[in-house]
């Protein structure tokens, strides 16, 4: 019962991610991609470092930026240039590749088992959201498609660098410095690659509020906390949510037609998620559960 809890808990965050590419279209004016991961990230890490009033200590300095750049300087630079240039399932979908790049990269840097059943899933999963893109009839934008499996990559290894060195803090007090270095990684990069800001609305601040309290500072402490509880290809699966929600959500209201064939992916997505749970069950490997008594002794506050 508790697996299944910490299952749902981790899958909140994919689903909300997945309105990224909408509130992006929809909310934020168009072309600043760097300023907007900027203004995303920074605010939520200074917001959670307030409350874990803690900062890091000896070599984690250097593993909070270096896990910061990976799971937000870059991936949300990238992710920002895909939602701009891809329709919003199509942005999601083509990061569908993180799934197999985690069961990889954790067999290589925390002696995780690659287990056959763990590729299965993610190469299904590839294949059912491959369903979404190609029901949708659209053509696609190359840079935005580089961008957006770039961007899973850095989260990729991200995820498994985060397993690997496992912080002694609790998870807010994890998600605030990797959104804080990453925020601040993100500042001179805005400035220097992009223009300055026009005048913002109230759409476009309810848009950046958004992305900010939920789409970072809620979603990331649920999504460090099921890193560190599930096996890493199991909880990488869950990302195969983020592009079945963003179609969900431009059929509900960007009018954008849902095809049988994309109603076909979304079933195949949803049978690689089970397969990739059901995988990193019966895989769960020592180092899962001694890690997992770690948090738990450091007491998490998600």
């Amino acid at each position: 019962m508790k697996h299944h809890v910490d299952i749902a808990l981790t899958a909140i965050a994919p689903l909300v991610w997945g309105s990224t590419y909408y509130v992006t279209t929809e909310f934020l004016p168009a072309g600043y991609p760097i300023t907007m991961a900027a203004l995303r990230a920074l605010p939520a890490g200074l917001l959670l470092l307030v409350l874990a009033r803690q900062l890091p200590q000896g070599i984690w300095w250097i593993r909070a930026f270096v896990l910061g750049a990976l799971n937000f300087t870059v991936f949300w630079t990238l992710l920002f240039v895909a939602a701009y240039r891809l329709p919003g399932g199509v942005a999601a979908t083509v990061g569908a590749v993180q799934p197999l790049i985690v069961v990889f990269l954790a067999g290589m840097l925390i002696d995780t088992t690659v287990k056959v059943s763990a590729v299965i899933a993610a190469l299904i999963g590839i294949f059912g959201v491959g369903l979404l893109v190609l029901g949708s009839g659209i053509s696609l934008d190359p840079i935005g498609v580089i961008a957006g499996i770039g961007g899973a990559v850095s989260m990729g290894a991200g995820t498994v660098l985060t397993r690997k060195w496992q912080a002694p803090v609790p998870l807010l007090t994890l998600a605030a410095w990797q959104l804080s270095a990453g925020g601040l990684f993100l500042i001179p990069l805005a400035l220097l690659f992009e223009p300055a800001l026009p005048p913002l609305n109230t759409q476009n601040f309810t848009g950046i509020v958004y992305l900010t309290l939920i789409g970072a500072a809620l979603t990331y402490i649920l999504w460090f906390r099921g890193v560190s509880r599930i096996e890493p290809g199991a909880v990488s699966a869950l990302g195969f949510l983020s592009p079945l929600s963003a179609v969900i959500i431009g059929w509900m209201f960007l009018d954008q037609t849902l095809t049988p064939t994309q109603i076909a992916g979304a079933g195949v997505v949803l049978t690689a998620i089970w397969l990739g749970q059901r995988a990193g069950r019966l895989g769960t490997s020592v180092l899962s559960k001694t890690a997992n008594s770690h948090f738990i002794s450091k007491g998490e506050c998600s």
